[in-house]
């Protein structure tokens, strides 16, 4: 028994010996929370994201809907068990003025969404539409405040709207409106991009911008207190950070936004579809950038802030392509692939590892915008690959973050190159989640796993996997990238041995 017991553990050693990549997980070290909130989604008036997306009005009869907001959407979204919803903005949120909205359908003004297409916008999905969805989702609202072309008092008085219980003008309004209590929203956006479309501000002076209108939103109007996020910075802008944390008050702020999308160049991005390998490559370097653009802006928070009481909120981030051949500029539709996979998993796990400091982000876009969760053509709807991440992911929503150690090689081409193995990993209820992605278009990854601090008995597993980086769902084949059980991990004296496909998303359950 010694001898064979002997043997099995040499031949496990010759084994973990070849593996390309080896990860430490250390499963009784665990000592921050993956905030849910990181799963979080966005939707801005723009293309198809709300009319057609999401809302189809209630007089409807083709597409099943409850007080005009899509049936399918909405379970589809229920099944990513999604923590918090971001409206309406995006660029839209700093033209938008709430009141024109609300009241009677007949009576809101049309209005010119100037940011994106050019399109008339009829207002007939406003303040309680919006609502109406998230409590028909069981969602956090995210609201984005008016302050590039709104007042002071026009978000003072929307969150009075929305929040306050007593009796007021705003209250009293919400109620001739047909909502009797407050919605007692807490995320709150101050601005949105105020560096560029949100008003071209220089962040000293957004500094004084915000301070003013976060002086305004009554924080006491709300069980917990509103959360009032700062417009932060684009990118690896530390400056604007640092201007931030230095200036403004902590109970002013409780969250600074960041945005960064994984595109190729501004002035010639890729086909959603028909990109080569070295485009493929350029993106997958872009998203993992994702890494040290978190990294230096914790930094620069951690010197003002080592507490940690303020959150890096990334409330835009995702893949930006060119639209699909046929479509509105301005609409931003483009269909989303394993590349779009890739992408997703590689970015919920530098979150996750972030956890101490993200607490909170939004993928761009939910329907029918950028890398969007979910497509939708007229009564037709489809999940996308990155859909079907998220949903594997939805494991580590609110588990213990556990830390990992990991040796892998690098997955490179043409001069862009990017380590070849991605991994988070946590644990809730007793089972434990690994997540791991691997980026290689061209090479299978054998993965050594040694967990330890767990008595580890069983695994189970399911992949997200193509026979091409290009392949992607359609609504004539809306099957063809799907996730499916996955058997090939083997566990042997608390180590798991795994091979990875080329550009493949596999997430392990430990018990």
């Amino acid at each position: 028994m010694k001898k064979a017991l002997t043997s099995a553990v040499v031949l496990f050693l010759l084994i973990n010996l070849s593996a390309q990549t080896s990860i430490i997980l250390h499963a009784d070290e665990g000592k921050y929370t993956i905030s849910r909130h990181i799963y979080g989604h966005f939707s801005e008036h723009l293309g198809h994201c709300i009319y057609g997306g999401f809302y189809v009005g209630e007089n409807n009869t083709l597409i099943p809907n409850h007080r005009g907001i899509r049936t399918d959407v909405v379970e589809a979204l229920k099944e990513l068990e999604i923590p918090n919803l971001r409206w309406p903005g995006g660029c839209f949120a700093d033209t938008y003025h709430w009141k024109d909205g609300i009241g009677p359908k007949e009576d809101r003004p049309k209005i010119v969404n100037t940011w994106w297409g050019g399109v008339t916008e009829d207002n007939s999905f406003g303040t309680h539409e919006f609502l109406d969805l998230c409590e028909q989702l069981g969602t956090e609202p995210f609201l984005s405040g008016n302050v590039g072309s709104g007042t002071v008092q026009e978000l003072s008085d929307w969150v009075q709207y929305i929040n306050f219980d007593g009796e007021s003008p705003m209250s009293a309004l919400r109620k001739e409106n047909g909502r009797e209590k407050p919605w007692k929203v807490r995320y709150w956006g101050v601005g949105n991009e105020a560096w560029g479309c949100g008003g071209n501000m220089r962040v000293e002076h957004y500094v004084d911008v915000f301070r003013k209108y976060a002086t305004f939103m009554n924080a006491r109007w709300g069980e917990e207190g509103i959360f009032r996020i700062a417009s932060g910075p684009s990118d690896d802008n530390y400056h604007w950070t640092e201007v931030l944390m230095r200036d403004i008050p902590f109970n002013l702020m409780q969250g600074i936004g960041m945005h960064h999308y994984s595109v190729i160049d501004w002035n010639k991005k890729s086909s959603a579809t028909g990109f080569s390998e070295d485009e493929y490559a350029i993106t997958m370097e872009k998203a993992y950038d994702m890494d040290r653009i978190i990294t230096g802006h914790s930094a620069v928070m951690d010197r003002y802030d080592p507490q940690k009481r303020v959150a890096l909120v990334v409330d835009e981030w995702g893949g930006w392509y060119d639209v699909e051949p046929g479509t509105n500029p301005g609409f931003l539709f483009q269909q989303n692939t394993m590349r779009d996979a890739m992408i997703a998993g590689m970015t919920l796990n530098i979150f996750n590892n972030h956890a101490e400091r993200v607490r909170m982000a939004n993928l761009a876009q939910t329907v029918n915008v950028l890398q969007a969760v979910i497509l939708t053509d007229e009564e037709k709807m489809l999940l996308t690959p990155t859909y079907y991440v998220m949903d594997m992911y939805k494991a580590h929503h609110d588990a213990t973050l556990i830390p990992a150690n990991i040796h892998t090689v690098d997955y490179t081409m043409d001069g862009h190159t990017v380590p070849a193995v991605s991994v988070s990993a946590s644990t809730k209820d007793g089972a434990l989640t690994v997540s791991l992605v691997n980026i290689d278009a061209r090479s299978a990854q054998p993965v050594n796993i040694d967990i330890r601090g767990m008595q580890a008995k069983s695994i189970t597993g399911q992949i997200l996997k193509a026979d091409q980086l290009q392949a992607h769902n359609t609504f004539d084949h809306p099957d063809v990238v799907k996730p499916v059980d996955f058997n090939g991990a083997k566990l042997m004296h608390g180590q798991i041995q795994v091979t990875l496909p080329p550009f493949s998303v596999v997430v392990l359950q430990v018990k």
